[in-house]
């Protein structure tokens, strides 16, 4: 359905949304986001706080929209690694969970987001706050597997989607096995599972 903007409008509106996203960006690479308020993000942008205001809401949803931009810049690459792999779906949770853990890993600003108490970073936005976060990405995973399994039954879809998120968000937030092993562990421990929700799926060759 249409929203009614132009396509010259939706191109507007997302040169604004990424002009205040990258202002946020080199803003917190100087100081933690408890520090950062929505007129240094205007300033920065080039904008008016209002236009900041009328575009997000307030500031805890720029953050959010913030978030989810930034893990926007893995999921392309995460849900190649899924379907590449459609004929061995144990293979495929390895391969996507491996591949994020390790750009997230080697992302200087995911590690700056990261890297505080809980209360001066954006910590609470993918943790104790995260559930649009939670929501956004397994959605994003569901559409993957159902691309790759179109067979898999909805309900199993999603709870392995919403677990794998889970899994990842944790693992990223309190690294400790490098990635392979990491990947390794939660494809063997959903294995079963796995392979209910979609092995049944496999199409044979």
């Amino acid at each position: 359905m249409s929203n009614g903007k132009t396509p010259y409008q939706e191109a507007t509106r997302e040169l604004l949304r990424q002009t205040v996203f990258d202002a946020a960006r080199d803003l917190l690479g100087s100081r933690p986001w408890s520090e950062i308020t929505m007129a240094d993000v205007a300033s920065g942008a080039g904008v008016s706080r209002q236009t900041l205001y009328n575009e997000f809401g307030n500031r805890n949803e720029f953050g959010f929209a913030f978030v989810i931009h930034e893990a926007e810049r893995f999921m392309d690459d995460v849900e190649k690694a899924v379907l590449e792999h459609r004929d061995e779906p144990r293979a495929a949770v390895r391969a996507a969970l491996r591949h994020f853990l390790s750009a997230a890993g080697e992302d200087p600003l995911i590690r700056i987001l990261l890297s505080d108490d809980g209360t001066g970073g954006m910590l609470p936005f993918v943790t104790t706050q995260g559930l649009p976060v939670v929501q956004w990405a397994t959605g994003r995973l569901v559409s993957v597997i159902e691309e790759g399994w179109p067979e898999a039954p909805p309900s199993d879809v999603k709870a392995l989607a919403e677990s794998l998120v889970r899994l990842a968000i944790s693992y990223v937030t309190t690294p400790g096995e490098e990635p392979e092993e990491a990947a390794a562990t939660v494809a063997e421990l959903l294995g079963p599972f796995i392979d209910k929700a979609l092995g049944s799926a496999v199409e044979p060759s």
